[in-house]
Order: structure tokens, then sequence, then C-alpha cells
């Protein structure tokens, strides 16, 4: 402990004198007053567990909301965490099926984790899980979140209870000062999700409303989105059948996947390689679900499953001068419906998709077929005069085949996918990942989509949102240095072929990011992180042709988080970001503390940062805890400061209260701050 006290007293001093060297007294008087403060309160608290996120999932998270053609990516990925926190894998079922659902493993690590459990037995301790090839330390911390090691026996008991479990979950978030006289409803969101279970069957339904929308309207009055499922999950040859909305993911998901999209991080372990799921549909995302019915079948080492959709989705539309025949002009992606024009495309655009997808199973080989077809109810306009869009789908109907393979040679994990369109477009997939020892993994990936490539609900690894008009290699490394010593690192090279959004003429791109890791004990962890990223796009400044130029952004990222004791955490973080050709420059100074009381069942969660950046080029993510099932990424740009609190109340084993407060405060002038203030409001309740 001493020498922890001593390296961390180290810390503070460096942050100190790094914020007197980069930022103004404003920095320096937050370090120097409220982390000496912070490290006086460690010495009084007692024990209660705290589970926390792991750094690289933070990280993951930020990078998605920094994705703006992509704006849904992130509220899926979260969705996803928060589904496994709530309904924790159970990996001494030793079960593929079950551990396959933590999504962010590779095939090899699922595998070798099955094979340690048939070997070995029940796991005693997440970090054994440390001493299984493919694993380390790092990654037990970032599974330990969303996976119990209860007995196998009583889970399978508990399990196919027939009792009839309910929970419900509202959320309520407003802004004091954003109203809009334009709106057509209020500023207030709401969010309600409610799941039963009773045993192999399991229900629910989604309701939302964003800031702006009406709570109700139609005939009948319905909330703005309005989503429900039933299931049954079985163990025989019937595993799954759906009915109502649901989402799917088959092989690297080129073709069919409506859950959050492959390759996430040029540094998190792995990559997320051939798996296939049909699962109930609970996020928000108005536009890419399947609403119908679906079915998963075993039989011995033969895998089907089938599908059929028909779903609205939100469009605009425009009308032929010779022939009045509508036609639709674009897809409408952001599920907002606050304003009349907005209303109008709500919901005009009816999507029928049925597919099926066949897999067998040869020991270390696996194979797989998936064919898809989607019929519109009105045909996607040929836009020939616009040149970016002149290799976007056009017609009524869309088929896409595709073949996909996974291998695994010892240590070696081969995977692939070739897609083909009806109008011979292809997109191919190859990737490997290799572990010449138990510390050390390589993975490289290829992808080539074509310029007329298309698929309605496809997204396979990508540097964006939707396939097409894309070559590139990936390739990354995590590499356990020394004990306790994790380094990871990658590089991605793209090549865009055609014209793309704010880019007239053929482009490349360039990402790097190397992350050093270091955890000497179960309470304290230290991270760095360096990224770098080249983008191309139009000069908007040139008149005439418009002239490419080269965006370079660099970050640097430091952080710490230690637990004093069970019921308090604290963690530090440094940002620093510069934006080439402007030279733009930003930084983040941030302090989290996360305390759980000893006598009562309430939790605070706190935040306090201080930010300055010279424009919205270098601005910063940040990662804030949140409710339930809600995410909070906010964009720190220009000079100020953002503080939250949150206030998590249990309620015996019935309820859980969660409350709020965000405020954001920028400097508009020496005499003039703008107050962005946020009130968030959840009930859980669990009968």
């Amino acid at each position: 402990m001493k020498k922890i006290n001593t390296f961390l007293n180290s810390f503070v001093c460096f942050a100190h004198y790094f914020a007197c060297f980069a930022v103004n007294k404003k920095f320096i008087l937050f370090f120097k007053f409220l982390l000496p403060v912070s490290f006086s309160l460690f010495t009084e608290v007692a024990l209660c567990q705290e589970k926390n996120l792991s750094e690289i999932i933070t990280t993951i998270a930020e990078q998605l909301a920094d994705d703006e053609n992509d704006p849904e990516a992130v509220s899926q990925y979260i969705d996803r965490l928060q589904e496994l926190s709530e309904n924790p894998v159970i990996v001494n079922s030793a079960s593929e099926d079950e551990i396959s659902r933590l999504f962010f493993l590779t095939d090899f690590q699922v595998k070798a984790l099955v094979d340690y459990l048939h070997s070995s037995g029940l796991l005693l301790s997440v970090f054994e899980l440390g001493n299984i090839p493919g694993f380390d330390k790092e990654t037990a911390e970032l599974l330990s979140p969303f996976i119990t090691l209860e007995n196998k026996l009583k889970i399978k008991s508990s399990t196919y209870s027939a009792s009839w479990r309910n929970r419900l979950i509202t959320n309520i978030s407003y802004k004091p000062l954003s109203n809009d006289s334009s709106f057509l409803g209020s500023q207030i969101k709401m969010l309600t999700k409610y799941r039963f279970t009773s045993g192999k069957v399991s229900g629910g339904f989604t309701a939302e409303k964003d800031p702006g929308e009406k709570i109700l309207y139609g005939n009948p009055p319905l909330p703005d989105f309005l989503s429900a499922h039933i299931a049954y999950n079985g163990t025989g040859i019937i595993r799954r059948i759906i009915v109502g909305d649901f989402s799917a993911r088959f092989g690297q998901g080129t073709n069919i996947n409506t859950a959050i999209r492959t390759g996430l991080s040029l540094s998190a372990p792995g990559y997320m390689a051939a798996r296939n799921e049909i699962r109930p549909y609970t996020s928000t995302d108005e536009n890419n679900f399947f609403r119908g019915v679906a079915g998963e079948f075993i039989i011995k080492n033969l895998g089907i499953s089938v599908f059929c959709s028909g779903n609205l989705i939100d469009a605009s539309t425009v009308s032929e001068t010779d022939t009045s025949i509508e036609q639709v002009d674009n897809i409408y992606r952001a599920g907002l419906h606050t304003s009349s024009s907005q209303l109008l495309k709500k919901d005009v655009l009816k999507d029928i998709s049925y597919g099926i997808n066949l897999s067998y199973n040869f020991n270390s080989f696996r194979i797989g077929l998936t064919l898809s077809q989607d019929r519109l109810s009105m045909p996607m306009i040929n836009k020939v005069n616009v040149p970016e869009a002149i290799f976007d789908f056009h017609g009524d109907i869309g088929s896409i085949y595709t073949f996909y393979y996974n291998s695994l040679i010892k240590k070696i994990l081969l995977f692939g996918e070739v897609s083909v369109n009806e109008s011979f477009k292809r997109a191919v997939i190859q990737g490997v990942t290799l572990r010449p020892s138990d510390r050390f993994s390589i993975n490289f990936l290829f992808r080539d989509y074509n310029s007329g490539f298309s698929s309605f609900h496809g997204k396979g690894p990508s540097s964006a949102s939707v396939n097409g008009n894309e070559q590139g290699i990936i390739g990354n490394f995590s590499f356990e240095a020394a004990k306790h010593l994790f380094i990871s690192g990658g590089v991605d090279i793209q090549r865009y072929p055609w014209l793309k959004y704010r880019c007239s003429s053929p482009s490349h791109g360039l990402k790097q990011e190397i992350r050093v890791r270091y955890l000497p004990t179960e309470k304290l962890t230290i991270e760095a992180l360096y990224n770098y990223r080249l983008t191309i796009s139009d000069d908007k400044e040139c008149n005439g042709i418009p002239q490419q130029k080269k965006i370079i952004a660099r970050s640097i990222k430091g952080s710490t988080r230690y637990s004093i004791s069970d019921n308090l955490i604290i963690g530090t973080r440094i940002d620093y970001k510069v934006s080439n050709p402007s030279g733009s420059r930003g930084m983040l100074l941030s302090q989290d503390v996360i305390f759980r009381f000893n006598s009562i069942p309430v939790s605070f969660w706190l935040r306090y940062s201080m930010f300055k950046t010279d424009d919205w080029d270098s601005r910063i993510y940040v990662y804030e805890n949140d409710l339930l099932y809600s995410f909070s990424i906010p964009a720190l740009s220009g000079e100020g400061s953002r503080s939250y609190i949150m206030v998590k109340w249990d309620i015996g084993d019935a309820a859980e209260i969660r409350l709020k407060y965000g405020i954001t405060s920028i400097s508009k002038s020496d005499i003039n701050t703008e107050n962005n203030e946020e009130l968030k409001f959840q009930l859980k309740i669990m009968f």
C-alpha cells in the first residue's frame, strides 16, 4: 500500500505540472485542490463491491460516438453491454451458446474456455481465466462485470422455473434550457422497457419518445416508437422461436447484421469472428430491425435459421413528373419526428424481408450459407445525375447470397466471407488470428466492398456504417510484455475507389492506435492511449472544383482507476488532442469518485471535468455513467466544465431508483457563461 500511495502521489504531482505547462490557472487550481481532497477521503471508507466497465469498453463507446455516419452504433453497443450486466453469462455452464453471448470474444477464446471447463471443472475465480490459453488478466477484467460463477446446477434449476418474473424500467430525461417552440411535443425524453420470463418463454416491449416528439399520436394513439416480442428458448431441435421484433446476424454480417458492427477498436482484444444469432430486439434504432417471425433449429451438427419480416421504415419520397409514381429519395435513419416535415417521413416505406441461414460444424471447421431478399413497397430512385450516388441501390428488389467459413487449426483461427448481390457486386472478408504464445496474439483482416455492393440489413467489418466503396486491411496485436503490463495496438489502412460523403473524388484514410495498460493489483489500473487518424475531405473554402485536404487528428489519453476499498473508487483522466491543418488543440482534465455507503444501499457517482478546445475539430468525447439502457458521451468543445452526480438507491431486491443531474458550463466571454443542464430519473421494478 505504501508503494501504491507513493506512486499515486507522484502521479498527482505530474498531473499538476503538466497542467501548469499546458493550460491556464483554472486547471491548476482544479488539480491542486480536488485531488488531495479526494485522496484524503479514501482512508475513511468501508466494504462493498462495485462492478465497473473496463477502460477498453468505455474507449470503444467513445470511438463509436465520434462516428457521425452511424449515430445509433453506440446505443446498440451500450444496450448489449447492459443486457449482459443484468443477465450475466453463466460461464460454468460450459455451453458454447451461452458463452458466445460475450460478443467481444473471438471464437478461439470461446472454444478455449469451453475446453478448459470440460477438462478442469468449474471456475472458482474470475482471475482464473488468466490461466486459459488466449486469455490474460486484462481479458479477465474485461469480462468481470458480465459473467457469473454460480453453480451451473443451481442456475439450470432456476432458469427453467415456471414462476413468472417481471422487470420494468422507466427513464425520464429533461433539459430545462433546450425548449424549442417549433417542436410538436415536450422536451422530455421517455423510455420504458418491460420484460417477463416464465420458464422457456419470455417477452416484453420497448416504448420511446425522443425530445420534441409527441407522447401519443395516431389512431389508436401509440408512442412514437413501440417494439414488442415473445420468444421461446429451448435446448433440443428447436432452439429459439421469436414472434414480433427481432434482430439477426450471420457470419461476418455483410448480408444480415442488425446488431452492432464488427471490428470495433484497433486495440481491443481480437475480432468478433463469424457467430450466428437470432435474438429479441430491445434497442431503439427505429429503422434497422426485423418485425415478423424467426426460428433457429439445431439437428446434430446442422444449424438452420429462417426469418420473415414486414417492417415499416422512415423515408422521404418524390414523384416522377411524367407518371406521378412515388419513389424513395432517401432512407431517413435519424428516427426523430419533432416537426411536421419529419412526421411525414415516418413509416412510409414497407420492407418485406425473408431469408435462411444454414451452417454445419466439422469439429474445428464450420461453413455457412445465407440467402436473403428485400422487397420494397416503393422503388428507390436512380440518381444518375448525382456522382456520389451512381452506385447506390435503386429499384424495389434486392437479393444477397453469402458463403462464410471459420476454421481453428491449433493456434490459428481463419475466417472469411463472400457476399454477392443481384448485380454481381461483391463483398469479401478474410481474417486470421495467430497466437504464437498465450501472451501474444496477432490479428489481420482484409475487406473489399465493391462500389455497387449494398445491403439493407448488413454491417460487416468496416470503417463506415454502410458497406460499399471501401477496401482496406487492418492489423492489430495484443502482448503481455511483463507481469501486469499489457501492450496492444493496431493500424487500419483504408481506400475509397469512388466518391463518398464530404469527398468528391477517390480518397484514402489511415488509423493508428497503441494502448499500454498496467494492472499491478486488482485495485489499480493505469492506462495510456495514443490515437492517430488521417481522413480526406473537400476543402469548402476553395472555389470551383473542390480540392481535397488532409485532416490529421492526434490524441493522447492517460487515466488511472484505483479502488481504495471495495466501496470507494476514484479515477483521474487527462486528454490532449491536436487537429491539423487548422492547428486546433484541445485538453481535458477529469476526476471521478464512485462511493457506496456501507450501512444503507445508496451509491454515488461524481465527476468534475474541465476542458478547453480551440474549435469543434479538437472536441473530446468522454464516457459517463448513466441510467440503465441509456448512455451519455458528450462532445466537449470550447472552454468550460462538465460535472454530474448520479445517485442509485436499491430498494431491497424489488426496485431501484437512479437520479442524475449534469451541467455543462461553456464560457462565451469573460463575463458570460452558458449553462446546459439535464435531469434524469429512472425507476426499475422487479416482481
